[in-house]
């Protein structure tokens, strides 16, 4: 006799899926980012863009008037001969720039301690070149007066932010860009023009950037002029157009300035190629300058008030809270019989004046200019401490605002270990 079984049925388990957590979503979606980001543009660019290589340091300015791109062609007997006649012409040109009093070669040439050889091209009687000139402030400043006989004015620190239009983008330190070399390149000393002059290193990068010109808010504006120790801040602008691949360039120069991105003045000019852009670039700063001069002249360039308005506010408030402390009486103690009450004598609160110091700082590396600044911030006083000059290798400068005297700042620095020169309202430290 056969059995006979029922026929097994197997039911198929249900798959349960666990779901990850917050914290393995997290690191799943930033993983996939990465990874996204290493195949789009590739390992190299991306960790350029975290390292920060950007921005170009200024040239260290020193006392001297500089004047640079001047351009000649001179003739002479022999190739020597011609290139002595080409640095006279250039001579006469940077002192005709500088606005100085008519006078000879001789003249000029006793003012003049170097000549800088950007470009030059010596035949056998031609000589062309594009040179500089510098001219030494000691010899050559007693004659660079008003038409009126007084000083030229001098503008209050200008925080510059250089951007560049290129290619349907903007920029300013998010790449090593032609307009910001140009800025860093030049020679400042000649100007009356206050220029303070980021290197787009480090957290520079981001906090200034081409979209800022477009911020309104008071607050962020004085955040970043006290990083610089800047009053104020100016904006020139150059937009590049070309016209076909190799063919001319259009370039666009606006001159800006204050948190408003007010207008000033415009131009154009024109390079035939792209290899002509330096020149242009160079071109339009020196007419940038001369419009900023004239802005200088006309009192546009002064601090916008609404930049200190809060701090002016607070240092009001401060006062009298100060005041009122030091005039409410104390504990007021019943005199004895027979006993007439002394008066108490009150104690006038010193007022505290801010001042603004220069500090020459040897700066070998990145590392010992972020530690000349951090030194410096961590003073008691210090509302504020930036460079103006940065050198890398060489001595470098920053510019320290502080609630109190030099003597103070100095005291403050020894403490930390420097070892401080005190010179005529500036400071040299070092390790």
């Amino acid at each position: 006799m056969a059995l006979a079984f029922p026929p097994i049925r197997i039911r198929p388990l249900p798959l349960r899926f666990r779901r990850p957590g917050p914290a393995l979503q997290l690191v799943v979606g930033l993983a996939s980012a990465l990874a996204i980001a290493m195949a789009v543009i590739g390992p190299d660019r991306l960790i350029a863009q975290i390292e920060g290589d950007r921005g170009i340091p200024p040239i260290a300015n020193s006392t001297d008037i500089q004047v640079s791109g001047i351009e000649v062609n001179a003739t002479g007997k022999n190739g020597e001969d011609a290139r002595i006649n080409g640095w006279k012409e250039a001579q006469r040109k940077a002192w005709e720039r500088l606005r100085g009093p008519k006078m000879g070669d001789e003249q000029i040439d006793a003012m003049v301690s170097a000549v800088v050889i950007e470009h030059e091209q010596n035949g056998p009687r031609r000589y062309v070149a594009r040179l500089g000139v510098i001219f030494d402030r000691a010899k050559a400043g007693q004659f660079l007066l008003t038409a009126d006989g007084g000083a030229r004015p001098r503008s209050a620190p200008l925080l510059v932010i250089p951007v560049l239009y290129s290619g349907g983008a903007a920029q300013v330190f998010e790449v090593k860009g032609q307009w910001q070399r140009a800025w860093a390149n030049f020679g400042t000393a000649a100007s009356p023009i206050d220029y303070v002059r980021p290197a787009g290193a480090g957290g520079e990068s981001l906090i200034i950037t081409a979209g800022q010109p477009s911020r309104r808010s008071r607050l962020w504006w004085r955040n970043v002029l006290d990083q610089f120790g800047a009053a104020d801040v100016i904006m020139p602008m150059a937009r590049l157009e070309r016209q076909w691949p190799g063919g001319p360039v259009k370039g666009t120069f606006t001159a800006r300035y204050g948190p408003d991105n007010t207008y000033i003045d415009s131009f154009t000019l024109t390079a035939p190629n792209d290899d002509g852009i330096p020149k242009m670039l160079n071109e339009a700063l020196v007419r940038i300058d001369l419009i900023y001069r004239g802005a200088l002249a006309e009192g546009l360039l002064q601090p916008d008030p609404t930049l200190v308005a809060d701090q002016e506010a607070f240092q009001t408030a401060l006062t009298a809270v100060r005041a009122a402390i030091g005039s409410a009486p104390a504990q007021i103690v019943a005199p004895a019989e027979g006993q007439n009450a002394a008066p108490q004598p009150t104690q006038s609160q010193p007022a505290v004046t801010t001042a603004t110091f220069t500090v020459q700082f040897a700066s070998p590396d990145a590392r010992a200019v972020d530690a000349a600044l951090s030194a410096a911030r961590s003073v008691s006083g210090v509302q504020g401490a930036g460079t103006t000059s940065l050198a890398i290798g060489g001595t470098s400068v920053m510019r320290v605002t502080m609630a109190g005297d030099l003597e103070a700042l100095a005291a403050g620095l020894r403490a930390r270990g420097w070892q401080v020169t005190v010179g005529n309202g500036a400071l040299s430290i070092k390790r």
